[in-house]
């Protein structure tokens, strides 16, 4: 029996290893070695062509935004956090910054599937916003309301001292939970809050360089990664999994190292200790492509965008089973509900990401583009994850997936 080590552990905290367990799952695929889907890729030009119909549709002029966390914050055309943040005097760019990390993990780690019948009352549209755009809004209003903050004076933070007394009731009453409007997964996400308030006040090294602890801190801790005011952002997909990894519950490890967003699958063979493990880290590479624009605004350049994977989550991998280049051998679990870390969710999901770049590179040729002038981050937003959702509201009144999955709030 092999030894793990920590540079086992390591090597799985990583884009790349995503990527290169996903081509895996993949390749057995195509030969028709898995046990829950057949793929069909004659089926991706279908999907590439839902893909450019939302992408023409949305941004006819092909200049597209990264898919994160800041633009489910606009509404009816009005960005909200850009209108709050511009009535701010902030002492200076990295304080800005900070209050922007703050939200955008805040934000992403609260965005786990809401479910089909919740909705967040809007109170300046008046709207009702379900499903990711919903859980924005509600955590944009309780941000912006200095329900994270333990300084009254200073609403616009997350302290970690009160991040780690946070209840489930606090969270109820901000996401306007009842039993009329059930949120999936609330004991889960307010637990994960806690766990980040205690992580991040034992860890004033990384989290507490400039202020008291809070999740901002990061942002001062990437900067003292950065050089000459340059990141990667592999790089920085490799903090939040180092520094943030012990938030998450009590999952796989190896040699005492939580590894996250990462699942066990018979078929993944290696001949190391990572045998059988397919890391994911979705919420993690969310939170990355959320960090980009805070750090870009604070004059700190980020390269290898495309070094990221796309984001294996029911949207993605949903367009790909409506769209039939994923199909379920045994069309009956379609009907059931499955767990995360079954080997069926472990499959969709990493079919997904490996997918993905398959249908970036179609969409690049037909649009004559290339990684950097269209990089995945683009085509998420422009894009897969809307097309996903057409099409799941096109077969399904509820817009719910196509596979059912059990969730408690901290991983989709």
């Amino acid at each position: 029996m092999l030894v793990a080590t920590e540079r086992d552990a390591l090597s799985l905290l990583s884009a790349q290893a995503v990527r290169d367990r996903a081509r895996m799952m993949l390749d057995l695929g195509l030969r028709d070695g898995l046990t829950h889907f057949r793929i069909d890729l004659a089926r991706l030009d279908a999907v590439s062509d839902a893909v450019l119909t939302t992408i023409h549709k949305s941004y006819p002029s092909l200049n597209i935004p990264f898919h994160a966390r800041w633009r489910h914050f606009s509404l009816q055309g009005v960005d909200r956090w850009a209108a709050i943040s511009e009535r701010v005097s902030w002492p200076d760019r990295a304080a800005r910054a900070r209050a922007e990390f703050d939200l955008a993990i805040v934000s992403v780690l609260l965005d786990a599937g809401a479910g089909a019948a919740w909705r967040y009352r809007d109170g300046v549209s008046g709207k009702a916003i379900g499903r990711s755009e919903g859980l924005a809004f509600a955590s944009l209003d309780m941000f912006a309301s200095g329900a994270f903050s333990g300084i009254a004076r200073d609403p616009f933070r997350a302290d970690a001292e009160k991040l780690a007394e946070f209840s489930a009731a606090d969270l109820e009453r901000g996401f306007q939970v009842g039993a009329e409007n059930p949120l999936l997964g609330l004991e889960g996400r307010a637990d994960l809050l806690r766990r980040l308030g205690r992580h991040v006040a034992l860890r004033k090294d990384v989290f507490g360089r400039q202020d008291t602890p809070r999740p901002g801190g990061l942002f001062d801790h990437l900067v003292s990664c950065a050089k000459s005011d340059m990141i990667a952002a592999p790089s920085i997909l490799r903090e939040v999994l180092l520094q943030l990894g012990p938030i998450w519950p009590s999952r796989l490890s190896l040699a005492g190292i939580s590894l996250g967003d990462c699942w066990k699958h018979p078929a993944i063979r290696t001949a190391d200790a990572t045998d059988g493990l397919v890391p994911l880290h979705k919420l993690s590479q969310w939170l990355t492509y959320s960090l980009i624009e805070p750090l870009q605004r604070a004059s700190i350049e980020v390269n290898d965008i495309d070094g990221l994977t796309g984001l294996a989550e029911y949207r993605n991998g949903g367009l790909f089973v409506d769209l039939g280049v994923l199909s379920l051998r045994d069309p009956a679990e379609a009907e059931r509900s499955h767990e995360v870390d079954s080997a069926l969710v472990v499959e969709w999901r990493a079919l997904t990401v490996a997918l993905l770049d398959r249908l970036a590179e179609k969409i690049r040729a037909k649009l004559d583009r290339d990684a950097r002038s269209l990089p995945l981050a683009s085509l998420l937003e422009g894009g897969s994850w809307a097309a996903g959702r057409v099409a799941a509201y096109e077969r399904r009144a509820d817009g719910s997936p196509p596979i059912k999955v059990v969730s408690d709030g901290t991983v989709f």
